[in-house]
C-alpha cells in the first residue's frame, strides 16, 4: 500500500516562529489579559520608540523579577529575549540581550528589530487567542 500524503517539508522560518510564540501563550497563567494588551500594543511601542527603549521600558514597568509588580511585562520580555538569542546567538537574560543589541552594528540591529516584529504578530494573535478563551 503506498502512502499518498505529502511528505514532510523542512520546517519554515515562520512555523518555527509560530510555534515558539504558541508555546508563550499557550500557558493561560501566562496569558492574561494585561499580557494580550501588551502584546497587542508592542508593535507600535517598538516602531515609535525602538526596540532597545521599548525592552527597557517593559523591564522597568515589571517590578523586580524576585517580586514583580506587573509579570505581564516580564513574561513579553523574556519570549523576545529567548527568540531573539535564538535567532542572532545572544544571550537571553535582559542585560545580555540589552549589551549585545548596544554593540550590534546597524544590520544586526534592524535584524533584531524585524524578528521581534515578526514574533509579536503571532504572539499578538496567539495571546488574543487564548486570552479571549479565559473564563471571565
Amino acid at each position: 500500500m503506498t502512502n499518498n500524503l505529502p511528505q514532510q517539508q523542512a520546517t519554515s522560518l515562520e512555523q518555527k516562529r509560530a510555534a515558539y510564540a504558541w508555546d508563550c501563550v499557550k500557558d493561560r497563567g501566562v496569558c492574561t489579559p494585561d499580557y494580550v494588551n501588551l502584546a497587542k500594543s508592542a508593535p507600535a511601542l517598538v516602531i515609535g520608540n525602538g526596540l532597545m527603549q521599548t525592552l527597557a521600558f517593559y523591564e522597568s514597568k515589571g517590578g523586580s523579577r524576585s517580586n514583580p509588580k506587573k509579570p505581564h511585562y516580564h513574561h513579553l520580555n523574556d519570549h523576545i529575549f529567548h527568540w531573539v538569542s535564538e535567532r542572532l546567538t545572544c544571550g537571553k537574560e535582559f542585560d545580555q540581550v540589552m549589551s549585545f543589541l548596544h554593540k550590534a552594528g546597524s544590520t544586526t540591529y534592524r535584524q533584531a528589530t524585524e524578528e521581534t516584529m515578526e514574533l509579536l504578530r503571532w504572539l499578538r494573535q496567539f495571546a488574543a487567542a487564548v486570552g479571549s478563551g479565559k473564563d471571565e
